[in-house]
């Protein structure tokens, strides 16, 4: 079966900066893929290839099959970006902004249906109708998980959605995406965390220098060995910088 993401000897130069270089990786229908790595290891570029918000130097980013260059709108419809900061109209409610985005997508649904999707994901109706200018962050990122739900994306990409999440909200986020996992939804998630990252995660990506160095099973190691595997590569001077 043809992976939901998929990327083939991809990479960006921003000049003579190499930010990616000959990226390969997949990730399946009810697969969460984590990519671990420090600022400027080509996380947050792999993300932004697969959206379409840059144009490779070479190499391709498909989605379903599509390649992302080729067909910049069919691929965006398969597709939800949860960035680390979810980007809200402060003045309209949470259920307000999700019917907004849900028609922007061509959607039909009504309140009621939108509405369920708020519940679904931990935000209880009398939220729901508040302003989202008074949202928390773990809050607003419920919103977005919502969006991507009524979406009905195949793929959700999320850029360090777990930073400056309290422990609560953190366990909360993950604990909505393991069920979006089951749903045979695939992610592809940028993090920090490494032991949220072993908990969610199908398998894990350890990024340096532009270069996917390590793709690990998660299942099969435990968040200390994945710590350990992180830290190796970390302090070992590779010849790419980003």
């Amino acid at each position: 079966m043809e992976p939901i993401l998929k990327a083939s000897k991809l990479s960006k130069h921003f000049g003579s900066t190499v930010a990616l270089l000959e990226l390969d990786l997949e990730v399946a229908r009810g697969e969460v893929l984590c990519l671990l790595g420090a600022n400027g290891a080509g996380k947050t570029t792999t993300i932004n290839l697969f959206l379409g918000f840059l144009e490779p130097t070479s190499g391709t980013a498909s989605v379903n099959g599509l390649s992302v260059s080729d067909s910049p709108l069919e691929t965006k419809a398969h597709l939800a970006y949860i960035p680390e900061q979810v980007a809200l109209y402060p003045q309209l409610s949470g259920l307000e902004n999700l019917e907004f985005f849900d028609r922007f997508a061509g959607g039909k649904r009504s309140r009621d249906e939108l509405l369920s999707h708020l519940e679904g994901v931990g935000l209880p109706a009398e939220d729901a109708q508040r302003r989202t200018s008074a949202y928390s962050k773990g809050m607003r990122q419920k919103v977005g998980l919502a969006i991507a739900l009524a979406k009905n994306a195949q793929a959700l990409l999320l850029d360090e959605p777990l930073s400056g999440l309290d422990p609560a909200a953190a366990n909360n986020f993950c604990s909505l995406l393991a069920g979006i996992r089951d749903e045979g939804r695939a992610v592809l998630m940028a993090t920090h965390d490494i032991f949220r990252a072993k908990e969610v995660g199908s398998r894990i990506g350890i990024m340096k220098g532009g270069r996917l160095v390590e793709n690990l099973d998660a299942g099969s190691l435990t968040a200390s060995e994945i710590e350990q595997a992180y830290l190796a590569h970390m302090h070992d001077e590779a010849g790419v910088t980003s």
